[in-house]
């Protein structure tokens, strides 16, 4: 699908080529390259021209984006002692308030520009700040005075309310202009700090573009986790109040991020009973470090942050923390005489261990404007010297479970190991056979870049897709009955199903952790299931599958849905195929009005004649695929996913209740 170019002139034809023969009319015009061609951008034209350049884009992570850049800011007053209560709200207008009682953004003329305020710079001019020289704030999450105009420059309204010395300024703004001078409101008492409200621009994120509530919740309660020291109020309007989010929340968690590991892997079965937890340094101060970590039986994550601004690609930090984790866990194996041990690596440690990182940094240094990788080579030594004693400390202080975990350690590295020596799947050649897994009929070419995977239900399914594919690019691979559905079921239980293993093993790119996009077998995975209730169950047991152990071959766009048709029309030489009975009546009025045509319904793919099933389904000239894609935020489908394909009945109970009246045609 073409994206439009948000800034270029819709409609417009591309400029035909010119052969490399093929000179221009004018030369003198075509070479001349002048002043006037240079163009200057001035305020914060350039990010409303190339947003992607600030944000990282215009789609949903982008868009919250904004609210990142707001709340950090108040952060940074909190970590400098000056704010200790943070407020959030969202209304149903769209719009969304943070307000902080720090010190209040200045609203006195700037001496270097007279006649506007410090108020209007901040909010109009890149790179005006107070976090250059680490004066007024010793560690903050805003590096060059970008943020917050970036925000100003993608929303059509924003409303700034200073309080300051028991007086209250307003000044409004739209798209990166101010739209009134600063205003003093009157005298407050009682108030201070910064209000900021704000709504995004539609021309930038498109028309339907909102904030997700569940998500700016969370973001709003991760920022309490990471600073004991500041309470956070969150509030929204009924209307996107939900059992998840609620009207009104506050957050204060003195115990920092072991509370925040604790509640985030709740009930999970774990190796090790106790969390690693502890801090170093005063916190929100230079070298200040505090961690939380748990190994648990089911996947694991870690979840860094630098000066409480989350770091999504990890970072240097994240090494200090592998080298403390392998080191100490290296050195209790010597010191115990475990010479199994000496195999190990930090993958081995780090798998399915759950960990929470937080790490402050004076004058930090990230890779891009959204901060999501920290590159500040100091943040390696910081981490590593704050873990390096207390890991050895936790570790000897109970054997027990140092013994255990050490254990399962060198279990994982001896897996990999074996993994490693076992022969890949390989395509057949002359010299080696094929292992192929289950009943997969393979195609002949080598490549994957235009191969082809059917997977179908059944055998009979399968003896008609084998005669109808297309030999060279097309595969398929029958399934026998309903497959397991993976969102309800344990690791254990998932790996011991042999369907699940025949379709892993075809496919050739391992699952979860392990999935490596290079080892994909082929190009497209189609899902070929009847075109009924039941067909359509096991399509959505089978995309659980896919979106549970390999979601980025979801996101790499492989994922498809075959579209077989339920009737076929003929008239004497006239065929047609109708994909269900409402379209099967509107040929019947328009292609075959005043005939009387026989009507055939595939009662299943196994019973279309192969001919037809090539001809509708699987023929790439004249088929229908539909691509399955995750378009909302991803927290939000794994939260729907859970709920519907979950192993909690009252669940999906409840969204029978929620959906009722939506059904208007019941098959009972």
């Amino acid at each position: 699908m073409a994206v439009d170019d948000l800034f270029g002139e819709a409609g417009s034809a591309p400029a035909p080529r010119r052969t490399r023969e093929e000179k221009p009319a004018n030369v003198a015009n075509a070479g001349s390259y002048s002043a006037a061609d240079i163009e200057v951008l001035e305020g914060l034209e350039p990010v409303r021209r190339r947003p992607g350049m600030y944000i990282g884009g215009t789609d949903a992570k982008a868009l919250h984006h904004l609210f990142a850049e707001v709340i950090d800011n108040s952060m940074d007053e909190a970590i400098a002692g000056h704010a200790t209560r943070i407020e959030v709200h969202y209304g149903a207008d769209g719009y969304l308030t943070v307000v902080d009682n720090g010190r209040g953004i200045p609203v006195e003329n700037h001496p270097k520009f007279p006649g506007r305020s410090t108020l209007e710079i901040v909010m109009t001019t890149l790179h005006a700040g107070g976090k250059f020289d680490s004066k007024a704030y010793e560690t903050s999450g805003g590096l060059h005075g970008v943020g917050v105009s970036v925000v100003n420059a993608l929303s059509d309204e924003l409303v700034v309310e200073v309080a300051r010395d028991q007086e209250l300024f307003r000044q409004t703004f739209s798209r990166g202009k101010p739209t009134s001078k600063v205003t003093r409101v009157g005298t407050v008492h009682n108030r201070r700090g910064t209000t900021q409200r704000f709504h995004p621009d539609p021309q930038i994120f498109g028309d339907k573009a909102a904030f997700s509530p569940a998500r700016l919740f969370r973001m709003t309660r991760s920022k309490a986790y990471l600073f004991g020291g500041v309470e956070l109020r969150w509030s929204c309007d009924d209307v996107h109040a939900t059992d998840e989010v609620p009207a009104k929340a506050t957050f204060h968690f003195p115990g920092g991020l072991r509370d925040f590991l604790a509640a985030r892997i709740e009930g999970e079965p774990r190796i090790t009973d106790d969390i690693f937890s502890g801090n170093a340094g005063k916190p929100g101060s230079h070298g200040a470090c505090e961690w939380a970590i748990s190994w648990n039986l089911g996947d694991g994550f870690v979840n860094s942050y630098c000066n409480t601004i989350p770091t999504g690609d990890g970072g240097t930090h994240e090494q200090g923390l592998r080298t403390a984790l392998l080191r100490g866990l290296r050195n209790y194996a010597d010191l115990t005489g475990n010479k199994r041990a000496a195999v190990l690596t930090a993958e081995d440690v780090l798998a399915h261990c759950s960990a929470m990182l937080s790490v402050f940094v004076r004058e930090p240094e990230f890779v891009g404007q959204t901060k999501d990788k920290l590159s500040s080579s100091e943040a390696t030594r910081i981490v590593d010297n704050a873990l390096r004693d207390a890991f050895d400390h936790w570790l000897t202080a109970s054997p027990q479970q140092a013994g255990k975990l050490l254990d399962w350690a060198v279990d994982r590295a001896e897996e990999r190991l074996r993994r490693k020596k076992e022969k890949e799947v390989d395509r057949q050649s002359a010299t080696r056979k094929l292992r192929l897994p289950g009943k997969l009929a393979d195609c002949t070419q080598s490549a994957a870049q235009g191969a082809e995977l059917f997977i179908v239900e059944g055998d009979s399914a399968g003896g008609s897709a084998k005669q109808a594919r297309q030999r060279a690019s097309q595969a398929v691979l029958p399934l026998r009955g309903k497959v397991l559905n993976v969102a309800g079921a344990t690791r254990d239980k998932v790996a011991a199903n042999q369907q699940i293993a025949d379709l892993t093993q075809a496919l050739g790119c391992g699952t979860r952790d392990r999935y490596r996009e290079d080892d994909l077998r082929y190009d497209k995975i189609i899902l070929m299931t009847d075109a009924d209730v039941d067909g359509a169950h096991i399509a959505s047991l089978l995309m659980t599958f896919f979106f549970q152990e390999m979601p980025k071959l979801i996101d790499d766009g492989h994922l498809y849905l075959a579209m077989p048709p339920l009737f076929r029309l003929s008239a004497g030489p006239k065929v047609a195929y109708a994909m269900n009975e409402a379209h099967r009546d509107a040929l019947l009025e328009t292609e075959f009005k005043g005939k009387k045509p026989d009507i055939t319904r595939f009662k299943g793919l196994g019973e279309m004649p192969y001919a037809h099933l090539r001809e509708t389904t699987m023929d790439k000239r004249t088929r229908s695929l539909l691509q399955v894609r995750v378009l909302q935020d991803r927290d939000d489908t794994r939260t729907s996913v859970d709920r519907l394909m979950g192993s909690k009945p009252e669940a999906r109970f409840e969204f029978i209740q929620e959906n009722a009246e939506l059904v208007r045609d019941l098959d009972i």
